[in-house]
C-alpha cells in the first residue's frame, strides 16, 4: 500500500511539474481552434479553445514581469504552431501535388510558414502575460482580472492586424471568421472581422477568469460574457442597408476543371466548349464564371471567340463576368474579370495578389523555380475600381484571395452613390484539393456579407459555388467537385455600414484604437511593477 501511494505521489509531482512549464500543452488548444473554421455551430468551441490558452497563459506562478513575458511568448508560439499547422496544411497540396515541389521540401515550407505565422500569437501572448498579474492561490482582484482579459483581447487584435498587413498580409484563420454564425458576428457591420475577433478573445478571457477568481467574481465574469454575446446579437439585428430594385437572376458556373489539366494546351478546347455552351445558352440577368475560367489571354483564344460571346449576350439581354488573364503593356499580365453584355466591355484587375502564386517576393525567385505555376508574376489593379453595372445594379467583383481583406474592399464604398450593391467572388481553389479550404473560404465570404450587409455570389472552379444573402446566410450552393450551374436570385442592397464608412476613410485605424484602449487599463495597473 505504501509503495502504491508513493507511486501515485510521484506521478502527481511529475504532472504538477509539467503543468508548471506547460509549453507542450499549448499546441493542443491551437489545433482545437483550427477545427472551428468552415464548420457550422463552432463559434462557442473556438472561444473555449482560446479560453484554454488563456488559462495556460495566466498559470504563471510568482514570476517577474520579464519571465512572464518570455513564458507568454513561448506559449503563444506553441499555440500558434498547432493552430496554423492544423489549419493551413492544405498549402502542401498546392506545392507538392500541383506545383511540382519535392514533397519533403513542401512539408518543410508549410512548417516554416506556420512557424512564421505563430510569431504573431507569440507576440500577443507576451504582451498579455506581461500585463496580467501573476497567478497565486489568492483570487485576483476584480479590476485586475478584467484588465487582464481586456489586455489579452487588445494584444491579440494588434497581432492579428499585423499578421493581416505585414508583407501584404495573410489574415486566413483570423479569429473573427470562426464566429460566423455565432452571436458575436453581429458586431461585423460595426467593427469588421478584427472587431469580431476582439470580442471573441475578450469572451475567452472572461471565461478563463474562472481559473483565477473566487465563485462570486467568476459569476460576474460569466454574466459579462453573456451580456457581450446578447449585446452583439442585438446589434446584429440593426439594418444599415436596404433592398433596392428587383432581385437579380444569377447563373453561377462551376466547371470542375482538374488543376493538373487547367493550363495544359490540350485541355483548352474542352474548357472553352464547356463555358461557351453555358454563356451562349443560359438565361439570367448575370452569369458569373470562376477565376481564369478562360485560362489564356484573349489573343490566344480562337478567332472571334469573345466577339461572338459579346454578341450572343447582348442579343439575349444577359450580362456576364468572365475570369480571364489579360495583358497590360507589352509584357505584363493581370488576373482579371471581363464584363460582357454592355456596349463597352468592363474590366476588373485583381488588386491584392497572392505571394508566390501571383507575384514573386524579392529574393524568392529560386523558390518559385521549384514550382510549376504558370503566369506566376502579375501586375496589380487598384482597390477603388468601379463596379460592374447590370441594368443599373452595381456588382463588385473580387478574385479569390483578395476577398479576405474587408478594409480594402471598403475602398469602393467611399462614394455611397457608387457603392456596390452585390459582391461577386470568382475563385479557383483546385490548387488545394478536396480539403477544408473550401468551407473555410465560404466562411470568409459570409463574413464579407455580414460586414457590408450585402449579398454575395461565388462562382468557383471546384467549390463552394454559392449564393449568400445580406445576413451572411447561405441560401443555395452546389456540391463541391461537381460540374454545374447554380441558378438563383439575389436581392441587391443599398447603404453603407459603419464598418464600411470607417474602413473606407481610416482603414485599420478604428480597430487599432480599440485594441490600444483595451491594453491601457492593464498597462496602468502594471506600470509601477514594471518600473520596479
Amino acid at each position: 500500500m505504501t509503495e502504491a501511494r508513493a507511486g501515485v505521489a510521484r506521478r502527481a509531482l511529475w504532472l504538477s511539474r509539467l503543468l508548471e512549464r506547460p509549453y507542450w500543452l499549448a499546441p493542443l488548444p491551437g489545433v482545437l481552434l483550427a477545427q472551428c473554421y468552415g464548420r457550422a455551430h463552432a463559434a462557442g468551441l473556438a472561444i473555449l479553445a482560446l479560453a484554454l490558452f488563456a488559462a495556460l497563459l495566466w498559470r504563471s506562478g510568482d514570476l517577474g514581469a520579464g519571465a512572464r513575458a518570455r513564458r507568454g511568448a513561448l506559449l503563444g508560439l506553441g499555440f500558434g504552431l498547432g493552430w496554423f499547422a492544423a489549419g493551413i496544411w492544405w498549402l502542401y497540396i498546392s506545392m507538392a501535388v500541383y506545383g511540382g515541389m519535392p514533397r519533403l521540401l513542401a512539408a518543410a515550407a508549410v512548417l516554416l510558414f506556420s512557424l512564421y505565422l505563430a510569431l504573431f500569437p507569440a507576440l500577443a501572448g507576451a504582451l498579455a502575460a506581461l500585463l496580467a498579474p501573476p497567478s497565486s492561490r489568492q483570487p485576483w482582484p476584480l479590476a485586475r482580472g478584467l484588465a487582464a482579459a481586456a489586455a489579452l483581447a487588445g494584444g491579440w487584435t494588434l497581432a492579428e492586424v499585423l499578421r493581416g498587413t505585414l508583407f501584404t498580409g495573410f489574415p486566413w484563420l483570423a479569429v473573427g471568421y470562426s464566429q460566423v454564425g455565432g452571436p458575436l458576428a453581429g458586431l461585423a457591420p460595426l467593427l469588421g472581422t478584427y472587431g469580431v475577433g476582439f470580442a471573441a478573445v475578450l469572451a475567452a478571457g472572461l471565461l478563463a477568469l474562472a481559473t483565477q477568481y473566487n465563485l462570486r467574481h467568476t459569476t460576474l465574469a460569466i454574466l459579462l460574457l453573456l451580456l457581450l454575446a446578447l449585446g452583439a446579437g442585438r446589434l446584429g439585428s440593426l439594418r444599415w442597408t436596404h433592398a433596392v430594385g428587383a432581385p437579380l437572376r444569377v447563373a453561377l458556373l462551376q466547371g470542375d476543371i482538374p488543376q493538373q489539366q487547367k493550363f495544359r494546351p490540350e485541355a483548352l478546347a474542352p474548357t472553352l466548349q464547356l463555358y461557351s455552351q453555358w454563356l451562349h445558352t443560359l438565361r439570367a440577368d448575370l452569369i458569373v464564371t470562376p477565376e481564369t475560367a478562360l485560362p489564356v489571354p484573349p489573343q490566344d483564344l480562337p478567332a472571334g471567340f469573345l466577339q461572338q460571346l459579346q454578341h450572343s449576350l447582348r442579343e439575349r439581354h444577359v450580362h456576364a463576368l468572365v475570369g480571364i488573364p489579360l495583358t497590360r503593356g507589352a509584357d505584363g499580365y493581370t488576373n482579371s474579370v471581363l464584363g460582357l453584355g454592355d456596349r463597352q466591355p468592363y474590366r476588373y484587375d485583381k488588386a491584392h495578389l497572392v505571394p508566390f502564386g501571383e507575384f514573386i517576393p524579392y529574393g524568392f525567385h529560386w523558390f518559385v523555380r521549384l514550382m510549376n505555376m504558370p503566369l506566376g508574376d502579375f501586375a496589380r489593379g487598384t482597390f477603388d475600381q468601379p463596379s460592374f453595372a447590370v441594368d443599373g445594379r452595381r456588382v463588385a467583383p473580387t478574385i479569390c484571395y483578395e476577398d479576405l481583406f474587408g478594409e480594402q474592399l471598403a475602398q469602393r464604398f467611399i462614394d455611397p452613390a457608387r457603392a456596390p450593391q452585390v459582391i461577386a467572388n470568382l475563385t479557383n481553389l483546385a490548387w488545394f484539393g478536396d480539403t477544408e479550404v473550401l468551407p473555410q473560404h465560404l466562411q470568409i465570404a459570409r463574413m464579407r456579407s455580414l460586414e457590408f450587409q450585402l449579398p454575395s455570389i461565388r462562382a468557383t472552379n471546384t467549390g463552394v459555388t454559392a449564393i449568400i444573402d445580406a445576413r451572411g446566410r447561405v441560401s443555395a450552393e452546389l456540391p463541391p467537385y461537381t460540374t454545374g450551374a447554380l441558378l438563383g436570385s439575389v436581392q441587391p442592397a443599398s447603404g453603407v455600414t459603419p464598418f464600411a464608412w470607417l474602413a473606407a476613410r481610416l482603414g485599420y485605424l478604428p480597430v487599432l484604437l480599440l485594441a490600444l484602449l483595451a491594453l491601457l487599463p492593464g498597462l496602468l495597473l502594471r506600470l509601477p511593477t514594471i518600473r520596479a
